[in-house]
């Protein structure tokens, strides 16, 4: 075998990125685009000692899973790895991609996991969910301004301002903004050059509230002509807040460091509602959240409501708890906990986002939650010391330190996608909480954090899986972790 070879395979299992996988004279190849149950034609890419990567070419027989994909640009597009899959087997495909870390990576059998692993939660309509999006701005073959997606790997954009896991408001925007570029002679910000003024255009939506902000994200403080943007912008209905983002720099990051309101609020208004878990319908009072264009907010919010109303019943909150969430971004969970609990504390490393989280619990009527800036891995263990005999002496002048914060009845942890630094785990463990419920975007980080978790003295007692992101790979999935001796 060589490069460039042409073989037939039989698809017969899928790796975690969504590839087909199949064998080719005792070699396992990854196949994107394939699906389990398709014998494909494929060319040879990349061959390794025991494995190797090919193209698909032709699909000489379908698997019955198979779907004609929504959007045509569905396989050049980076965005989606499986809308060639029925929605049914994505599901499937997610409930067995979390299984098989919790075996592989976090060491438990089989059969237990199929014991603590409930049904999937998926969504009821798995396209137009997304209230957020980032769309690069570059140019195509004849030096026109365009908005889309890079390709899958690449930093070559698909033009589409209709993206169909997006909201409609999504196209008006950006043709909104393609037009004042086209109009004012605006150029997009060139990789290469380091030259041009767009960059990205960032919008948010409130599925509850109906808003939209819009954060333009440029290449200079300033732009020709603003007024001229903003009333472009200012005529699409709902239109809330427009800002512009300043960056600079060569990087990847979409956002700089400094952005300035050029009309409107500094942010837009959302709601979640409390569900019950036994149909997801919606049964609770809102909580309202003001997102700005920095802010972390689940992009899916009809998932968002039934994962946090999950994290409630896992919490097994009566009203007399004390939680510390960690990682709590703008408050999302404290909040929607608040409740229901005796008090939270919640612990953030990004400024605005813990002044976002106060703002919001007054715009709620919340007095029982407090928001402390820092890292996790750094604030937790110093209220753990500040909590033994010797560690009294450490309190900051005025700071009273109640006993409940020091042991607290339960943990909540949503980690970015690298999961629990170490030192977070470890002070987990020593705080002795009677339940962690742990929120994870990435199953092999939560595999690998709950064998830490359960070599201290915990057990797995509920899994769940929350298809947040429909026609991707990424699967959201909550963890009741228990004390032992409870």
């Amino acid at each position: 075998m060589k490069k460039n070879d042409l073989i037939e395979l039989t698809i017969e299992d899928m790796s975690s990125d969504g590839a087909g996988i199949g064998r080719y004279q005792g070699m396992a190849f990854f196949v994107k685009d394939a699906v389990i149950g398709d014998t494909v034609t494929a060319k040879i890419i990349k061959l390794k000692k025991t494995y190797g990567y090919a193209r698909l070419m032709e699909i000489k027989e379908a698997s019955p899973d198979r779907v004609e994909p929504r959007c045509i640009y569905a396989r050049a597009c980076g965005g989606c790895q499986l809308q060639h899959m029925s929605y049914q087997s994505q599901l499937a495909f997610k409930q067995q991609k979390v299984r098989e870390n919790l075996i592989r990576i976090g060491g438990f059998e089989g059969a237990f996991a199929d014991s603590i692993m409930e049904p999937i939660v998926g969504m009821e309509e798995p396209f137009a969910y997304r209230n957020k999006a980032q769309f690069p701005i570059g140019t195509d073959g004849s030096r026109t301004a365009v908005a889309g997606f890079y390709a899958g790997r690449t930093h070559h954009i698909i033009a589409n301002t209709n993206c169909i896991l997006g909201v409609p408001v999504n196209e008006g925007v950006l043709n909104a903004v393609l037009d004042y570029m086209k109009e004012f002679d605006v150029p997009a910000y060139d990789e290469v050059t380091k030259t041009g003024w767009i960059r990205h255009v960032l919008i948010r939506y409130g599925f509850d509230s109906k808003e939209v902000m819009v954060c333009v994200v440029a290449n200079g403080k300033r732009l020709p002509a603003e007024h001229a943007l903003v009333q472009k912008l200012c005529a699409i209905e709902g239109m809330k807040s427009i800002s512009l983002n300043t960056n600079m720099k060569d990087t990847n990051v979409v956002l700089g460091g400094h952005t300035r309101v050029i009309w409107g609020d500094s942010g837009i208004t959302d709601a979640l509602y409390l569900r019950d878990t036994s149909d997801f319908r919606r049964i609770g009072e809102k909580t309202v959240y003001g997102i700005s264009p920095q802010s972390f907010y689940q992009v899916n919010p009809v998932q968002t409501e039934k994962l946090y109303s999950l994290v409630l019943e896992y919490a097994g909150l009566t009203g007399k708890e004390t939680v510390w969430d960690l990682y709590c971004g703008i408050g999302t969970i404290s909040l929607f906990l608040a409740r229901y609990a005796k008090q939270v504390y919640g612990v953030e490393v990004v400024p605005q986002a813990v002044e976002d989280a106060r703002q919001n619990a007054r715009r709620n009527g919340i007095s029982n939650a407090e928001f402390f800036l820092g890292r996790a891995e750094e604030i937790l263990p110093v209220f753990y010391e500040m909590g033994t005999q010797e560690g009294k002496g450490i309190l900051p002048e005025k700071m009273e330190l109640s006993d409940e914060m020091h042991h607290p009845d339960v943990i909540v942890v949503d980690p970015p996608r690298k999961g629990c630094d170490g030192t977070c785990i470890e002070t987990m463990i020593r705080l002795q909480a009677k339940r962690i419920v742990y929120v994870s975007c990435d199953s092999a980080t939560l595999a690998r954090d709950l064998k830490k978790l359960c070599d201290g003295g915990y057990e797995v007692k509920r899994v769940r899986a929350v298809d947040q992101f429909g026609q991707t790979v990424h699967v959201e999935t909550v963890v009741l972790i228990q004390r032992k001796d409870t």
